[in-house]
């Protein structure tokens, strides 16, 4: 009997009565069944507001970042678990890699990121903030909060681990419990993942469930504090969007959807080039790639004319060569479609792009599975097609086949393939396979306005790049229309999506107090210890030091202009200098920065370890000979990332807000120093 998968409900696993039957996709044997209980959504969305946010809210983003860390770690450490279980899907290692190693790399991508750029604190502070008055007491700024509610993440069938994960990792940083729904023919492998986060105890109670089967009533027991995303189709996407819970409460919807994306090959190109045979490779591995079955695939392959025969020649030289079926046996590179209702579904569609079109490459050019009992399995012969006329035949860039389909199409000149390329009505990606930098400076703009991401491929970045269908955790995946109208990933832009973000009006010490970050104009705290000489955990925001004067002298230009070797006119040519808006000779910006170090350093060791960077640097008044000047050193935000040097002694990262001024309180340099303190032994 196949097992049955179980949903994870208010911390309790649920289901034991077998329903929906799944099969292998590689030979059609039952392999699990999803359950036949009922779930209570009530009970499941209440967990997540009543146990969920509040366990989540009692860490902080540093701490949260951590709980990411440590779970991809334990996730990576058990990783070829779930390899065996992603076999089941028709999936080679290599496609499996991509669902399980990039899932577990972006958990890790965004523990990284939320312990470089986020603070030790549930209050994300987007400044600087700005004078709203003329005397300094009225100021504004904006933060950015978690929500108090919960996330619902809807994911299609083609990569069960990576597109939970890939919604989760941002929304856990951003403090929402998560509720994720997988597609039901690869649910058991999302299954898979979720009991592994579950029995590792590193998520907070609440912090995530599963749900196998339908959603139910869910989407109706939303609010305004809550989010859903969904990866999938473009009509479903349209379906769950016009929820009329979600229109009434203005829950926020975000739609990744399948799309026609494309690869041009420029006019620049010729067979002769590298980038010609770049282009070829480039859509072979996206049409066989996980079967054709990624969101980012190339299905629209647009050429020049007087080339789409030796691009055809090439490709099918190249497809020619990819051996299908069971990826257990050894030299098999593409696997199996999800399953017989998608090898059906693709089918259907091939015979429709196929009317008016010529079929280049497929069954008929030695399609022939490896394997035993393949024979019952999903697998779909990769299929080229070319349409010649691509401006009379709607159905290319209106048909999408999910699988390992493609269709060719020719151009006459650059501005007629961006046409085409706008056809899809919008794509998650393009790539742009050209030599030349003014045709890229030309067209990648254009492209960029129906495109969420826009590659361009040619023999420089040919050495490192990830390629077209590749959605990295830094930069940002969705597209316009078609394709969506979303975003996801982007960085810490991610995390953002699932905060509420409001303006602050207050006084500059209040608006200190709320982001936890000094403010110019906020009281300060002065004392007879120098803040350099206190350690991490008695430093507080606000905590300064007015230094002392110093007066700037010729001799200081000169030597400071010795010791670096910056002769600049304005430094030491009179007459030249007499011409210039300063009408005199000033002193170098960066002597200035090193003498309010000077100024406001303590040299003996101490708490401060070490001053690894300058943010914001600006030189607002320049300072001349015979000039005064002075420093306020303020702590500005303390970041407590929880790490130990190799003698096991904690420190944390301190900004320090510095504002140079002269003897007529002018402001001539500001800046934020970063430094690493220690903690008390």
């Amino acid at each position: 009997m196949a097992p049955t998968l179980q949903s994870l409900i208010a911390g309790q696993w649920h289901g034991k009565e077998a329903a929906t039957p799944l099969h292998s996709a590689l030979n059609n044997s039952l392999i699990y069944h999803t359950h036949a209980e009922a779930i209570d959504f009530a009970e499941a969305v209440t967990y997540a507001r009543k146990t969920g946010v509040p366990a989540l809210m009692k860490l902080d983003f540093q701490q949260r970042a951590q709980r990411l860390k440590a779970l991809a770690t334990y996730l990576m450490e058990r990783k070829e678990e779930l390899y065996k279980i992603s076999h089941l899907t028709g999936a080679t290692r290599a496609d499996s890699w991509v669902d399980v190693e990039g899932g577990i790399g972006t958990l890790f991508a965004y523990a990284s990121m939320g312990s470089r750029e986020l603070p030790s604190s549930n209050v994300l502070h987007e400044g600087p903030a700005m004078a709203l008055g003329k005397r300094g007491g009225f100021a504004g700024t904006h933060i950015l909060v978690p929500r108090g509610g919960l996330a619902v993440h809807i994911n299609a069938f083609n990569f069960p681990i990576w597109g939970l994960l890939e919604k989760f990792a941002p929304s856990f940083l951003a403090a929402m419990p998560c509720i994720g729904k997988p597609a039901t023919a690869t649910s058991y492998l999302t299954e898979a993942v979720v009991r592994m986060a579950h029995e590792s105890g590193l998520l907070p109670e609440g912090a995530l469930q599963l749900v196998i089967g339908s959603t139910g009533d869910l989407l109706d027991r939303l609010s305004g504090a809550d989010v859903v995303t969904f990866t999938g189709s473009a009509d479903t996407a349209a379906k769950l969007r016009t929820n009329r819970n979600l229109i009434a409460n203005s829950v926020p919807f975000t739609a990744e959807a399948d799309s026609l994306n494309c690869a041009i090959l420029a006019p620049d190109v010729t067979p002769d080039d590298p980038e010609f045979d770049l282009f070829v490779k480039e859509v072979a591995r996206e049409m066989t790639g996980k079967a054709g079955q990624k969101c980012t695939a190339i299905r629209r392959i647009i050429v020049p004319r007087d080339r789409v025969d030796a691009v055809a020649e090439r490709l099918r030289e190249r497809l020619a060569k990819v051996t299908v079926g069971d990826p257990s046996v050894e030299g098999v590179r593409m696997g199996a479609l999800a399953s017989r209702d998608q090898q059906r579904d693709v089918a259907e569609r091939v015979a429709l792009l196929s009317r008016g079109n010529e079929v280049v490459f497929g069954a008929n050019d030695g399609f022939k599975l490896i394997g035993e009992g393949v024979a019952e399995g999903a697998f779909f012969p990769p299929t080229l097609l070319l349409c010649r006329d691509a401006r009379a035949n709607d159905a290319v860039h209106d048909v999408e086949a999910f699988g390992p389909v493609s269709t060719m199409m020719t151009y006459e000149g650059i501005d007629e393939a961006l046409d085409l390329a706008a056809r899809g009505k919008g794509s998650l990606v393009s790539t742009l396979v050209t030599k030349d930098p003014k045709i890229a400076a030309y067209a990648v703009p254009m492209a960029a306005a129906s495109h969420g991401r826009v590659h361009i491929l040619d023999r420089e970045s040919s050495v490192d790049s990830t390629g077209h269908g590749s959605p990295l955790p830094q930069l940002k995946h969705g597209g316009p229309g078609r394709a969506g109208g979303g975003e996801e990933l982007g960085g810490i832009r991610a995390v953002r999506h699932f905060l509420q973000r409001a303006a602050v009006q207050g006084s500059p010490t209040m608006l200190a107090a709320v982001t936890g970050e000094y403010v110019r104009g906020a009281a300060v705290r002065e004392s007879e210890l120098h803040p350099f000489r206190k350690h991490f955990e008695d430093l507080q925001m606000g905590d300064s030091l007015l230094t002392h004067r110093r007066t700037v002298s010729e001799a200081d230009i000169v030597n400071f202009g010795g010791v670096s070797g910056d002769y600049f006119y304005m430094h030491f040519d009179e007459i030249a200098a007499r011409d210039t808006q300063f009408g005199k000779r000033i002193a170098h910006g960066y002597f200035v920065l090193s003498a309010a170090a000077g100024l406001f350093v303590s040299p003996a060791p101490g708490p401060v370890l070490a001053n690894y960077g300058l943010d914001n640097l600006r030189f607002i008044t320049p300072v001349a000979i015979g000039d005064t000047i002075r420093a306020r050193l303020t702590c500005k935000r303390k970041v407590d990332r929880n790490r130990t040097d190799d003698k096991g002694v904690g420190q944390g990262v301190v900004a320090w807000d510095v504002q140079v001024t002269n003897q007529n309180d002018e402001l001539v340099a500001s800046y934020d120093i970063l430094t690493l303190v220690s903690k008390k032994a």
